[in-house]
């Protein structure tokens, strides 16, 4: 039986957060929870200090916080309520943090995910903006400190479960010949591309396979997610992103695969539920129950494979050119994605507008050289004060 481990979630209240909570309800001999964070959602991070009883929960939100904070008091829970960013960083960074899941969505994830590498803790990452803004600085700090860094998002962590015994993610593994990432295709795989230009944000967030938040939700259908884990997959495996593939599978059941140099393709199959990776990297290298229904071949009965159409999809393509460009051009095409889709869901931009927004910025932009994480901030910030510039003259063109 193996010792009890603290975990913290940053991102508790979201989709993964939620999912890794039930995956720890069902082996509280092996997991204890000891920190949540979260944005603003107070009433839901009470409830789970409630039933899970941390050392401590973090809301960025101010005022949140002292909701919370007043809620747990009343509720004689031994739990302190911290705030702020930099609170994150101190939770997750605890010497009970064992293992962190780092789950905050967006750019406001990366800053306690490095903090988390650097304390060499075991970091579940399923904020992919954390890696596609910081790409070799991220994995510097994983190979200079000495922390385990698995991959959460399906696909990358199907790649994972398919490489050589012992592997991990930092460098190349020996014998593989490239990695096939598998895309759903969204909810608009077949619909005709005049179309897209009226689509709604209820409908783009209708994700015909997987339950996720509104964002990641928008990225897959316009297959930007896609192309950031394109960018990841590059930095995860040390591979070139000529030797990235993706191919699109409807069924989602193949997760992902890779390609070994005699020809052979190893696949991981399951169920489409994020419990199944959550659960894999919680217990590596061991195995425990994730919660998930089994895999019935016989009624899925076929599975089908074909190629992206990029002329429908154009952000995968721009996210393949970010990768061959590097340096801050995946910082500056996630910066401009996260701007562009919130104006989608706020309707002050139409759905293929997101794409063309995205273009502009990384036109206007480019790439510079990374060296610093200031870099990275810095492009950051530019590329989201542009595309809210195009935006909002644009509005007209786009909405």
């Amino acid at each position: 039986m193996s010792i009890s481990r603290g975990v913290a979630i940053l991102g508790s209240t979201g989709s993964i957060g939620r999912s890794t909570l039930e995956v720890i309800a069902l082996h509280p001999e092996r997991f204890r929870v000891v920190a949540l964070g979260a944005n603003g959602s107070w009433r839901e991070v009470v409830e789970q200090a409630r039933r899970f009883r941390p050392d401590t929960v973090v809301l960025v939100d101010p005022q949140a916080a002292e909701q919370a904070r007043a809620a747990i008091a009343e509720l004689a829970l031994p739990t302190r309520v911290e705030c702020g960013v930099e609170a994150l960083g101190a939770a997750v960074t605890a010497p009970e943090v064992h293992l962190v899941m780092a789950a905050i969505v967006g750019a406001a994830g990366l800053l306690p995910t490095l903090a988390a590498v650097r304390a060499a803790k075991r970091v579940l990452l399923a904020n992919k903006e954390s890696l596609v803004m910081s790409g070799p600085l991220l994995m510097d700090e994983v190979r200079r400190s000495g922390a385990h860094l698995i991959p959460i998002d399906s696909e990358h962590n199907a790649i994972f479960q398919c490489m050589p015994a012992g592997y991990l993610p930092g460098a190349a593994a020996a014998g593989v010949n490239r990695v096939i990432l598998t895309a759903s295709g969204g909810p608009f795989r077949q619909t005709d591309a005049a179309a897209l230009e009226s689509v709604t944000p209820e409908q783009a967030c209708a994700h015909p396979k997987w339950k996720m938040g509104r964002k990641i939700s928008v990225d897959s259908a316009t297959l930007m997610n896609k192309g950031l884990e394109v960018i990841e997959a590059t930095l995860l495996f040390a591979l070139p992103e000529s030797r990235v593939d993706v191919v699109v599978h409807p069924q989602s059941v193949v997760h992902s695969l890779v390609e070994y140099a005699d020809g052979s393709l190893l696949a991981q199959l399951g169920a489409p539920d994020m419990r199944t990776p959550i659960a894999q990297a919680l217990a590596w290298p061991e195995r425990v129950v994730s919660g998930v229904q089994s895999l019935n071949l016989g009624e899925i009965a076929r599975l089908e494979f074909e190629e992206p159409d990029h002329d429908r999809f154009p952000s995968l393509r721009l996210a393949r050119d970010a990768a061959r460009a590097g340096g801050t051009a995946p910082a500056v095409l996630n910066a401009a994605n996260e701007v562009a889709v919130q104006a989608f869901l706020d309707r002050r931009l139409n759905f293929t507008g997101i794409a063309a927004v995205i273009d502009r910025v990384l036109e206007r932009l480019g790439s510079s050289p990374v060296e610093t994480l200031d870099d990275v901030l810095h492009a950051d910030a530019a590329a989201r004060r542009l595309a809210a510039a195009f935006i909002e003259p644009a509005r007209g063109a786009f909405a």
